[in-house]
């Protein structure tokens, strides 16, 4: 059964500047450049440059006030109405002295209800210059190229070592698939069986495991060494297979690779010497051979993977004789302002004698675009201002860190904390933290760094978990390898130290820190 009733709802949703500067909020400096070529690329009415001194407010103004409403409304008459055009313009012209003075409400509706809605947008001033700058330290603003290095890839590299061989297109064919099918490592990670099928059903190419094979044979003789390994076991022996220069080191590497490579993994390095039946020196010497071998062929290469991502600071912070200085980091951001071209077409549209329903889309398309414009200029000094507003609550719960680089100086920190302190929500202030760089004089780190939980002493004292984990590391750091701390003597030492936890919580920071276990730590 059909009803009809009143609902009363209350949303709260984003308006397109809000939406538009919380996007640029998760932007870091590397990227921001490009954000600001596509906007300067789309929108005509935005353009590079600082801002200029122009007519004032007041200039435009008396400039639009001299036109009369009656160029305002005339539009187009048809032929038939001029008339009727006519007879209006003989009573206009007798009303001359008392329309400078009449309402504006019988302006066209594009233009309001107010003369100054255009000269809204001839006023220059009125867009507040974004860009901040550090006259302490000029030397930032300036413009850097980064170089792009150019090198080969390790396919490529590899390519060029078959292109040497001998072999008919068919096999040459096949050679260059099974380059293709290498992984960064060098590692072939797909069975030959697979890649059987893949040639017959994609490239049309018939061919066998066999001739894969064959190929492959080839393929692992290039370098480096290591090439074209399906395996860890694989990829050892053939770069122990290519070391000539001591033969009895050599041939047991091999052994201990080719039987014992599980023992060797898991360091059960006491039944592998039982095993070998050598003295300590020798096994020492054999197992230092093998741990110097590459497991990852292709990353040897230097033009193997991507190229290393280069970290741009968004910020600096400078030690001044003790006092902590701040800055954001400007470099190839340009000056923005609003097309110039843009406010003329505006005046000449004001100062225009017939107003044709085209005139006024182009006009409204302007005014879109100006909108759009200031819109983004805004919407950069708002990033910049929450940017500064977030770091300098940072720096200073963090003040003593970046007086001294210690990161047992580190506070106990979370989102929350700063949110309070600078009045912005949690959520403004994740998106500033994510992907963000500050470059100090002990190093360039991430934003996510500072921000550590808190962890009770036996003093009631709260430390950061960032704390606990630099003194985990320094007590590995100093271990015995012969006898390496386990994760229970680690809990002992911490707690001697004052840090109650429990063992599974050394293990858990343990994993964060990359750092294996103790059977895995020791060296003979």
């Amino acid at each position: 059964m059909l009803k009809q009733g009143l609902q009363q709802k209350l949303l709260q949703k984003l308006s397109p500047q809000q939406i538009q500067l919380i996007k640029l909020l998760q932007v870091p400096t590397d990227a921001l450049e490009e954000r600001i070529k596509e906007e300067l690329e789309t929108n005509p009415a935005l353009e590079e440059g600082e801002q200029e001194e122009e007519n004032s407010e007041e200039e435009i103004t008396s400039i639009t006030d001299e036109d009369s409403p009656e160029e305002k409304d005339e539009v187009e008459t048809p032929a038939e109405e001029e008339p009727a055009k006519e007879e209006k313009e003989e009573k206009e012209e007798e009303e001359e002295s008392a329309a400078e003075s009449d309402d504006s409400e019988d302006d066209d509706d594009f233009l309001g209800s107010d003369n100054n809605e255009l000269t809204d947008y001839m006023d220059e001033d009125e867009v507040a210059e974004y860009k901040m700058r550090d006259e302490n330290y000029p030397e930032q603003e300036d413009k850097r190229v980064l170089p792009v290095p150019v090198s080969r890839s390790f396919h490529e590299y590899l390519e060029e070592q078959l292109g040497m061989e001998e072999l008919d297109d068919r096999l040459h064919q096949l050679g260059e698939y099974v380059i293709g099918s290498m992984d960064e490592d060098g590692y072939l990670r797909r069975p030959l069986d697979a890649m059987v099928d893949d040639l017959a059903f994609s490239q049309n190419i018939s061919c066998t495991e066999g001739d894969l094979n064959e190929v492959l044979k080839i393929i692992q003789k290039f370098d480096p060494p290591g090439t074209g390994a399906r395996d860890l076991k694989e990829c050892l022996l053939l770069q122990l297979e290519r070391d000539e220069e001591h033969p009895q080191i050599q041939q047991l590497c091999i052994k201990i690779v080719s039987e014992y490579f599980d023992e060797f993994v898991k360091k059960h390095y006491e039944k592998l010497q039982k095993q070998l039946e050598i003295d300590d020196e020798l096994f020492k010497q054999v197992i230092t051979h093998i741990t110097h071998l590459n497991p990852k062929p292709g990353s040897a290469f230097t033009g193997s993977a991507e190229f290393e991502k280069i970290i741009i600071p968004d910020f600096h912070i400078f030690n001044n004789d003790s006092k902590l200085e701040l800055s954001l980091n400007q470099m190839n951001v340009p000056d923005l302002r609003v097309s110039q071209h843009f406010k003329e077409m505006i005046r000449d549209y004001q100062k225009g004698a017939k107003k044709d329903k085209a005139q006024k889309e182009a006009v409204m398309f302007i005014k879109q675009k100006i909108d759009s414009a200031k819109w983004f200029i805004d919407a950069i000094r708002q990033r910049q201002q929450t940017l500064l507003l977030t770091m300098e609550a940072i720096m200073q719960h963090q003040h003593e860190f970046f007086l001294t680089g210690d990161e047992t100086r580190l506070k106990p920190m979370i989102l929350k904390d700063i949110a309070e302190m600078t009045g912005l929500d949690i959520s403004t202030v994740s998106r500033v933290a994510n992907s963000k760089y500050v470059q100090t004089e002990f190093g360039t780190f991430k934003l996510k760094f500072f921000f550590a939980e808190s962890l009770s002493t036996d003093s009631g004292e709260e430390v950061s978990t960032r704390e606990v984990k630099k003194i985990l590391t320094d007590l590995i750091a100093v271990e015995s390898k012969r006898r390496p701390l386990s994760d229970q003597k680690l809990t002992e030492l911490l707690k001697e130290k004052g840090y109650n936890i429990a063992r599974r919580t050394v293990a858990k920071y343990r994993e964060q820190l990359e750092i294996p276990v103790a059977r895995l730590r020791k060296e003979l």
